[in-house]
């Protein structure tokens, strides 16, 4: 029993470890240092000159990483996999872990991908990211549209311009990607649409519709919806700031009545004892 005790204690001892701001910042500061000295082992150069260096450091980071999950384990246990960001750091962590062989090294290189947990951390960038996860219904909606125009013009592209400019509208498939370069508006004037025009002077009024309804108007809608999910999220981050400072203000308010009913309750029975005392003279 004794032994239960002492070992819920230390689990104890480790979840305060973990969860103090001083070991996520040192953590994180890991994180950032990982990413850096993967980024240093991209250039030849580098490798060439401290190569060894950069190999030793990198085991060592991996192996603060494992410890870090070690200790997040023990101290939460099974509801370690109750957070979405330690079950992607277990995989990260676990593909670092492959063995540095041809084929698998490129695998390993995904830890950087741990810098993604800044999001975490930094609330504007948590309100980015909500951002864009709440406007990913919307978004849903607007791609089945823009994928309904593109089927369309890509049809009309194939049947009107695929005899004569094969290479871009020869197949559904060529014409969809060559509707896709000129929306990105790529070099879409003199590479693609005027030689088209040369063949058939009317092919503006197919293309410039089409560059209208996509680039212009598509374009302007995911930028509204994301811009209105942006202005939600922080109203109701706003709003709930504003609810914990009512709260906070309305138990700060409770307190003070307390201690003035208190204060009002003892001066009540200073002045009854004043009275007997003078009732007493």
């Amino acid at each position: 029993m004794q032994t239960t005790s002492e070992s819920a204690s230390l689990q104890d001892k480790v979840r305060m470890l973990v969860e103090k701001p001083a070991f996520t910042h040192s953590i994180l500061g890991v994180i950032i240092f990982n990413a850096i000295t993967l980024g240093m082992s991209t250039s030849p150069t580098i490798m060439a000159e401290t190569g060894d260096v950069l190999s030793v450091i990198d085991n060592f980071v991996l192996a603060i990483f494992v410890f870090e999950l070690s200790l997040k384990f023990f101290a939460y246990r099974l509801s370690f996999f109750r957070n979405a960001w330690n079950i992607f750091d277990l995989l990260v962590v676990s593909i670092g872990l492959l063995p540095n062989r041809e084929g698998l090294s490129a695998l390993r290189g995904l830890r950087v991908v741990r810098a993604m947990r800044l999001l975490s951390v930094v609330p504007q960038m948590r309100a980015v990211v909500q951002a864009l996860l709440d406007a990913l219904p919307g978004m849903g909606a607007v791609i089945v549209m823009l994928s309904i125009v593109y089927y369309v013009f890509a049809v009309m592209a194939t049947l009107m311009y695929g005899p004569a400019f094969d290479e871009w509208f020869g197949t559904l498939g060529r014409s969809m990607y060559s509707l896709f370069q000129i929306m990105t508006l790529e070099s879409w004037s003199m590479g693609i649409v005027r030689p088209v025009m040369v063949e058939y002077p009317s092919a503006w009024v197919f293309f410039v519709p089409f560059i209208v309804i996509t680039a212009f108007s598509v374009l302007n809608l995911f930028i509204g919806l994301l811009v209105n999910t942006m202005q939600s999220a922080v109203e109701d981050e706003s709003e709930a700031e504003f609810e914990k400072l009512r709260d906070l203000v309305k138990t700060e308010t409770d307190i003070v009545d307390e201690h003035v009913l208190a204060l009002h309750d003892e001066l009540k029975a200073l002045r009854i004892e004043v009275a007997a005392l003078k009732e007493a003279r």
